[in-house]
């Protein structure tokens, strides 16, 4: 099994060198390249990644930063030309600091501990944080328990989201859209937009492809998901 990689670096000249790396090692599939955290953020929302190459000192948001802000992690390998971050890169679970310039034998080396991590985790037994009724969601430092017949919507905020309740306040979380998306059941909940996912039992009102909840929250489908919801319509219309 391949592990789907991101090379995040600010220097374009040390950008292309990690990503011709992956290119070279079998087991490494490039997915995207990134010169800035911000960027890498939102690649992350929308595609599969299992290691990240990532360079600490950038403008903005540094790696470290960066690392920190993200509530489900990928593999990560720093590379860096400043060693003093080295004990910081290890505090959040690196699993090793390349020290430009390296060599790609110390890149394959570090790419070897990257494929021994992922397959440990393959075969490590999966933690249920979920059933079908409930969530629990970590907000303002505490833990939630949401019910998912209670949810309205979901609404993306880079790297929050809002999930809208009934007759309550909107929950704020630090989460990806696409890590709370694989928790929600398929039959119940639908993404129909980048920035929203619904719970298709809360749709009572669709006027051209707009979705209008009971608290008069308008949510648009777009294109990239129109079909998949008009397959949903389709199949409780009654005309």
């Amino acid at each position: 099994m391949n592990l789907k990689c991101i090379a995040i670096d600010d220097e374009p000249l040390a950008l292309q060198q990690v990503a011709s790396y992956i290119q070279k090692i079998p087991f490494l599939e490039l997915v995207g390249q990134c010169s800035s955290a911000f960027q890498a953020l939102e690649l992350l929302e929308n595609q599969q990644v299992d290691l990240m190459f990532l360079d600490i000192n950038m403008p903005d948001l540094n790696g470290l930063e960066f690392v920190k802000s993200l509530t489900q992690k990928p593999l990560l390998i720093f590379t860096t030309a400043y060693s003093e971050y080295a004990l910081e890169g290890f505090k959040v679970d690196a699993l090793d600091y390349l020290l430009k310039p390296f060599s790609f034998a110390e890149f394959s080396k570090a790419a070897g501990k990257a494929r021994t991590q992922f397959e440990l985790m393959q075969n490590a037994p999966k933690k249920l944080e979920s059933n079908n009724k409930f969530l629990f969601i970590k907000s303002e430092y505490k833990l939630l328990r949401v019910n998912l017949n209670d949810i309205l919507f979901i609404e993306g905020m880079k790297e929050y989201v809002r999930i809208h309740i009934t007759g309550q306040k909107p929950i704020m979380t630090l989460l990806s859209m696409k890590s709370l998306e694989a928790k929600l059941p398929e039959n119940k909940f639908m993404r129909v937009h980048r920035s929203y996912i619904v719970n298709l039992e809360k749709v009572t009102t669709v006027e051209r492809l707009t979705i209008v909840f009971e608290d008069k929250n308008r949510i648009p489908v777009s294109d990239n998901y129109k079909e998949k919801f008009q397959a949903f319509l389709e199949s409780k219309f009654m005309g």
